[in-house]
């Protein structure tokens, strides 16, 4: 379970909870000159990529999502994963532009043992959503938001909504409060309500200030401890 806004105020800031169950998933965060992430451990023995920010303000998150038959994994070259379109965007080998053409011209479909859907935005706050087997749209507005239900086709996944979880009404609800001015300490404050705990407790939280170049960060829930990464100058 995760929680992934952007807002779009006088800052573009971004904001994420990254919800795990620690029996099935080994992560830790990783902090380089162009990149900062939480590394998650495959099983070809790398940290891959696919929750974090780019220092050009790319930022790629992946969030679990109940499949559907449509969004299936298949080894074509018509396809790509959801999982790879993420992680490239992260590493900064495509564009929010290549993107863009990526969905036009190719099928998105799940990874083969994981079905994720993904919000990417860049510094500028342009904001996709894209949800394998039902599409994708541009977003605007003053925010974007995902949880772990389809944002494009919620009768989708309303089956699978586990009793209690309102994380994504609660968050809009304090997301619709804001104005223009909207700070890294509000987003915090939207973070820790949503956070989850038990199991699938939330591990990381990270807040990216476009205008300062840095991603703010707590572990564990501990939310009286943020840490902060700005990007080196090169």
């Amino acid at each position: 379970m995760c929680t992934r806004f952007v807002y779009r105020g006088d800052d573009m800031i971004t904001g994420f909870n990254f919800d795990i169950d620690l029996t099935v998933w080994d992560h830790k965060i990783v902090k380089e000159k162009d990149r900062f992430y939480i590394g998650i451990l495959r099983p070809d023995g790398i940290r891959h990529s696919y929750h974090g920010v780019n220092r050009n303000g790319n930022v790629g998150t992946l969030l679990y999502v109940h499949g559907n038959p449509e969004g299936t994994y298949q080894d074509s070259k018509s396809c790509m994963t959801i999982a790879d379109v993420t992680e490239q965007f992260i590493q900064a080998k495509i564009s929010f532009g290549d993107v863009l053409e990526i969905l036009k011209e190719r099928k998105i479909v799940y990874a083969p043992d994981a079905t994720m859907q993904a919000m990417l935005s860049d510094q500028q706050g342009r904001t996709l959503i894209i949800e394998p087997g039902i599409g994708w749209r541009e977003d605007d507005g003053r925010y974007s938001l995902m949880t772990n239900y389809s944002v494009l086709s919620p009768e989708n996944t309303i089956p699978f909504i586990v009793p209690g979880d309102d994380r994504y009404e609660r968050a809009a609800q304090l997301l619709n409060t804001y104005g223009n001015h909207f700070t890294v300490t509000n987003a915090f404050s939207v973070l820790q309500t949503v956070r989850q705990e038990g199991i699938w407790a939330t591990r990381v939280s990270f807040v990216y200030s476009a205008k300062e170049h840095t991603v703010y960060y707590v572990q564990n829930n501990d939310f009286s401890q943020i840490e902060k990464y700005e990007f080196p100058q090169l």
